[in-house]
This record gives structure tokens, C-alpha cells and sequence, in this order.
């Protein structure tokens, strides 16, 4: 069964010539998922041959533009397409409002049904259920409401599996050991690293986290892999964030636009 990421968007608030902002794409055995959708996602999907029509699930992990401002231009380039599959969308249940505005305005209505899914942002929620995999949403420490996402796979009844792979993503998010019981042994973790810790107290005053406190967090979270992102502009070279996060947690990799990730299973059953 296919498990694997691929990072759509890297940076921060603003984008660079070689670094979008965040978006990735969860490809669970076919079926894929789209985490946040910053401006020029689509392109990326795009440039990368990812065929977007085939993205049944969106999930936005909180309202600042660098991870949703994509959106209303994916939505209306499925419809344009002429998608028919209904599409469903996890977020605050402010983007309800957005989306219906900038519907309005433009004098759009969509040709297929997008079914929306509120998010609570202070406590643990499975929002997606499915027959091989379950999707919860949890809090972060942000300047706003905002959610981490971790995906699990399912044991099937029928067939003895190894251990389930999961992948947690963990968005804008000040460092916070809170969040550990959410993420405790994924296979893979997402984790801002926004800023090198030289830049620790710039990092805590915007709710930021530095790379080595992400590799901290996985360290304690005892995850297998960890990926760092979420690059302020102000770093051309990354390779200084990497390295920080290394020097923690060595099994640590740079979540750069275009790569892609497979998540293997581990040897426990």
C-alpha cells in the first residue's frame, strides 16, 4: 500500500523563487489528500503531475494566507474542469464565510458539491474514518486556532498487517511538549522549523518554532523520522537549520518543494 508525502510548499509567509509556500500531499493507497493550500499550489500540483482532480479531502490547518490563499483557486479550477466527485474540506469555521464571499462576488456556483468540515481547535477529533485509514485533528500553539493532523492506517480485518504507518503534520505551532501525546511514534513528522534558535525569542514572540526545538519535540515524541519546514525567506541556504536539527535528532530531513517521501513500515507487528 502506497504511504508517501509530497512537499508542495516549504517556506514561510513569503514566497521565494525556489520555495512556495506550505502545502503538502498525502498519497494513502490512491487516495489523496491535500494539507493546506498556500498561493501557487495548484502550480505545484502541476509542475509535480499530481492530478488534482483525484483529491477528494482538503485540510487547512488555520487561517493565515501563507497555508489557505491557494484555496478559492483550486476550488474554482476543479469547477472550471467540470469536476462532478464531491470534494470535502476540513477547517475553522470561518472559511465558511470566505469561501461563500468570494463565491458571491465572482457570481460562482460550483458545479460539484463541496461538503464542509469544521474544525475544533482545542481538543483532539477524528475527522476522517475510513476503511483503511483515520485522520484526527489536534491544537497547536499558535497566534490563532490552529490544528496539527496526524494520519493512521487501519488494521484490516481480513489481512494481518505490520505495524500501521502515520504521519503527523504539524503547522505553525510554538514549541510545546503539549503536543506530544498526539504525535507519540509516528512513523513521520512534520514540524515548522522556522527560525535557526539563534533566533529563538523573534521565534516565540511570532509563536514559531526554532529547528531545534522541532527536533526536540520529535526526540520526545520518539517518532522515526522527522521533517523540518516552514523556511523563513531569510534563509537562502538551509542547510544551518538542518544541521541544528540534526545535532538533536539525526534522523532528521529538509522538507524542500518537489521531494517526496515514503513511509515504510516499521519492523514491529
Amino acid at each position: 500500500m502506497i504511504f508517501s508525502v509530497t512537499i508542495l510548499g516549504s517556506n514561510s509567509a513569503i514566497p521565494t523563487l525556489q520555495r512556495n509556500p506550505s502545502a503538502h500531499l498525502l498519497n494513502a493507497n490512491e487516495r489523496l489528500f491535500l494539507i493546506d493550500c498556500a498561493e501557487g499550489t495548484q502550480l505545484q500540483l502541476r509542475r509535480y503531475k499530481i492530478h488534482f482532480q483525484r483529491i477528494k479531502h482538503v485540510l487547512i490547518s488555520h487561517l493565515h494566507g501563507d497555508h489557505f490563499y491557494g484555496l478559492i483557486g483550486f476550488l474554482t479550477s476543479l469547477h472550471l474542469l467540470g469536476r462532478k466527485d464531491e470534494l470535502h474540506l476540513y477547517a475553522d469555521e470561518e472559511l465558511r464565510k470566505i469561501i461563500d464571499l468570494q463565491l458571491a462576488v465572482s457570481r460562482t456556483r460550483l458545479v460539484y458539491p463541496l461538503i464542509f468540515h469544521p474544525l475544533i481547535p482545542n481538543r483532539k477529533e477524528l475527522i476522517i474514518d475510513s476503511e483503511r485509514l483515520q485522520v484526527y485533528s489536534f491544537p497547536l500553539v499558535h497566534s490563532i486556532p490552529t490544528n496539527g493532523f496526524i494520519f493512521i492506517e487501519k488494521h484490516l480485518s481480513t489481512v494481518r498487517i505490520r505495524h500501521p504507518r502515520s504521519y503527523a503534520y504539524c503547522s505553525d505551532t510554538a514549541y510545546s511538549e503539549e503536543i506530544i501525546p498526539y504525535i507519540q511514534g509516528a512513523d513521520l513528522l512534520y514540524h515548522e522549523a522556522t527560525f535557526l534558535h539563534e533566533m529563538s525569542v523573534s521565534a516565540h514572540e511570532k509563536f514559531h518554532s526554532t529547528a531545534y526545538e522541532a527536533a526536540t519535540i520529535a526526540a520526545k515524541a520518539g517518532v522515526k523520522k522527522l521533517l523540518i519546514g516552514h523556511f523563513s525567506a531569510r534563509y537562502d541556504e538551509l542547510q544551518p537549520l538542518l544541521d541544528e536539527a540534526k545535532s538533536v535528532f539525526p534522523h532528521t530531513e529538509l522538507a524542500e518543494d518537489g521531494k517526496k517521501f515514503d513511509i515504510c513500515h516499521s519492523d514491529n507487528t
